[in-house]
């Protein structure tokens, strides 16, 4: 983990470990866990399967109460590994109401929000990466559709 080369692989077979791991994960390592999938169409487009979330993405809930609900990521916290979608709220006690937490493993990003220099070498750093392992024959070429 030295020299800032950090893989997502965790070294250990232990569940108790691999939790510890996670749990003391430093902030700037943590936006690994963030990936959420993205729809066929942006598949596609971009020849990568996911990203992490953004602000601003737009994204359609899999799993859980609001399934189906598509609305505008509007926070992304990344202490507690969780996405705040327009939308889906509660109503507490008092009649505010507050946004609902949403793990990004759940939802699908159907539309990329603002595109800036570093998501973009994201996007072709991945892309080139999955190309290379189509040619090794390490990976399937994404299905159509």
């Amino acid at each position: 983990m030295s020299n800032g080369d950090f893989e997502m692989e965790l070294k250990t077979k232990l569940p108790r470990k691999q939790r510890k791991i996670l749990y003391n994960l430093p902030l700037h390592l943590r936006w690994h866990l963030l990936n959420a999938p993205l729809s066929q169409e942006l598949r596609k487009e971009l020849n990568i399967k996911r990203l992490p979330v953004r602000s601003g993405d737009v994204v359609r809930i899999m799993r859980g109460d609001w399934k189906g609900h598509e609305g505008k990521v509007v926070d992304v916290d990344l202490k507690r590994v969780r996405i705040f979608v327009e939308g889906v709220t509660l109503k507490k006690a008092d009649g505010s109401e507050v946004f609902y937490p949403i793990h990004p493993s759940k939802v699908i990003i159907i539309k990329l929000g603002e595109i800036d220099d570093v998501r973009r070498r994201i996007i072709e750093r991945r892309s080139k990466a999955r190309e290379e392992l189509i040619k090794l024959g390490k990976a399937k070429p994404l299905k159509p559709g």
